[in-house]
């Protein structure tokens, strides 16, 4: 299995991203924190399936995950990142040009400063180092961060609001 690592750095401000000798000038400025996600697995899509196939030593953590119908996959849209498409962000949702200019927080873009993303699944199987789903927005050979069960009472709200270019048609 091929090995990526990511790192994100996170900063509460601009000072945060200033080289240490500016920041020891500034008091207010703090390092900026840096965090490495490496993929626990990859998306592969042979003859009409959908799998999530872990590295095997993440295989126990797939313990009990066959009694949960749904999950939410976190993947990286590593097909996506380049300086350029990290910077954009304000885009037509869903490449529409009819809909509003929108930030990429307040849509489902896959431009974004950290190419995080979050897709919901239904679990068809759970063997071994295998979750196999009925389908996921990511392509094949996508890395996989982290699986979480669905669950209902926790992950859905009462009460939505979505603009008008977002409802159900």
């Amino acid at each position: 299995m091929k090995t990526w690592l990511f790192v994100l750095c996170i900063a509460a401000s601009p000072a945060m991203l200033l080289t240490p000798s500016v920041a020891e000038e500034k008091p207010e400025a703090k390092a900026a924190q840096t965090f490495v996600v490496q993929p626990i697995g990859r998306v592969q899509k042979p003859d009409n399936r959908t799998l999530i196939v872990l590295d095997k030593k993440y295989q126990p953590g797939l313990l009990g995950l066959d009694q949960w119908s749904h999950v939410q996959v976190v993947w990286w849209f590593d097909k996506n990142d380049t300086p350029e498409k990290r910077a954009i962000l304000q885009v037509h949702p869903r490449g529409d040009q009819a809909n509003p200019l929108t930030g990429v927080f307040a849509c489902r873009s896959p431009f974004r400063p950290n190419l995080i993303a979050l897709s919901l699944c239904k679990v068809v199987a759970v063997n071994d180092n295998v979750v196999e789903v009925d389908k996921i927005d990511a392509f094949e050979g996508t890395p996989v961060l982290d699986i979480k069960p669905y669950a209902p009472g926790q992950d859905s709200a009462a009460e939505v609001r979505v603009p008008d270019w977002a409802k159900p048609k």
